[in-house]
């Protein structure tokens, strides 16, 4: 696994991802060498290196960025890449980017403009990254939660959910990457059914209340 930005989301994703069993390569845009203490905290299956690097070494590659910094992303060796998409488009932190203003893009086909060789599934970006580390559960599991994936090709979204089944979680297919919409910023599958915020352990989220949730959003 590859992490172009290591976040919240993205140091969570990796800390579940080493306690089953997967390579982690990190990066940030600081520079591998900031992240000396979280490859320490992952342990032996984590390395840190550059965003090119990072996207090199992966076979799955996350990108946990901010939307404004996409244009910064190194497209050559995504190229062919499944590449899970975790972000949210916000204009007080991006700035106002028209298309994603009117709608007429969602930002994971924003992204797909900047890394066209890439193949995205948008996954992760609508749960509280202490939800995400709370709420993993082993297959069948009685209270085992579900977190919604979106994407065009179906040999990227089998990889992306066999890893987030690795990692404790159930998978709804939520459509094609132009309906990622319904998982963005504010709609009713991003955070809601996972309990509050200040609730860090959070609540369960069955298959039925996710594919509720996304069935309910409107733009």
């Amino acid at each position: 696994m590859g992490f172009i930005g290591s976040g919240s989301i993205g140091r969570t994703i990796a800390r579940l991802a080493t306690e089953a069993g997967h390579q982690v390569v990190l990066s940030n845009s600081r520079g591998p060498e900031t992240l000396a203490d979280t490859v320490a905290e992952l342990g032996p299956r984590a390395s840190a290196a550059t965003g090119a690097e990072a996207a090199a070494a992966g076979d799955i590659v996350v990108v946990t960025v901010p939307v404004a910094a996409f244009p910064d992303l190194p497209a050559a060796p995504l190229a062919g890449k499944t590449v899970i998409d975790t972000c949210n488009y916000g204009s007080e932190r991006d700035g106002h980017i028209p298309e994603l203003d009117s709608e007429s893009l969602t930002s994971s086909e924003l992204l797909l403009r900047y890394i066209p060789d890439a193949v995205i599934v948008k996954a992760f970006n609508n749960i509280f990254y202490k939800h995400l580390l709370s709420l993993t559960r082993p297959a069948g599991a009685a209270d085992r939660s579900y977190l919604p994936i979106a994407g065009d090709s179906a040999p990227a979204k089998a990889a992306v959910t066999e890893f987030i089944e690795s990692i404790g979680y159930g998978v709804v297919d939520a459509g094609p990457l132009a309906d990622g919409w319904r998982q963005a910023t504010g709609t009713p599958v991003w955070g809601t059914p996972y309990g509050p915020f200040l609730d860090e352990k959070g609540q369960s989220a069955d298959e039925d209340t996710i594919r509720a949730a996304l069935a309910t959003a409107t733009r």
